[in-house]
């Protein structure tokens, strides 16, 4: 498995995490320090208890909207690494960029990125219609 393959594979893992609502499956995920967070509309989360309570909560009350991520590219330089995607949340789309951390041989999120960006999502078909705005 290559780089990218490690990466990509870390943040399928990050996703189904938050789509199954499992919070020790989160809280692995993440580094033991020096990481940060920006949920939409929040303001920016530092350090691992800040963020992990935030997840705690956001687990915690997951609705019935589907969570899936399309269109990952990962880049990689050395131990550390981000993959952009968009994500969905029921018929909502975010840009998100999630960076990762080599640790002891392990991929492990040290930040996470989401915004709001207007594409249209069915609830049939959670993949986004168009890439560009215009």
């Amino acid at each position: 498995m290559g780089e990218d393959d490690e990466i990509l594979a870390a943040n399928a893992a990050y996703y189904r995490a938050f789509a199954g609502g499992d919070f020790a499956a989160m809280s692995r995920i993440w580094a033991p320090d020096q990481v940060s967070c920006v949920h939409p509309g929040w303001p920016v989360l530092v350090g691992r208890a800040a963020v992990l309570e935030s997840w705690q909560g956001i687990l915690g009350n997951l609705g019935p909207e589907r969570i899936v991520f399309h269109e990952a590219t990962a880049m990689v330089a050395g131990d550390e690494g981000r993959v952009l995607c968009i994500e969905v949340i029921g018929t909502v789309a975010f840009a998100a960029s999630n960076w990762f951390r080599r640790i002891d041989g392990i991929w492990r999120m040290i930040h996470h990125h989401a915004s709001p960006i207007a594409l249209q999502v069915d609830d049939d078909a959670p993949e986004p219609r168009s890439r560009r705005l215009n």
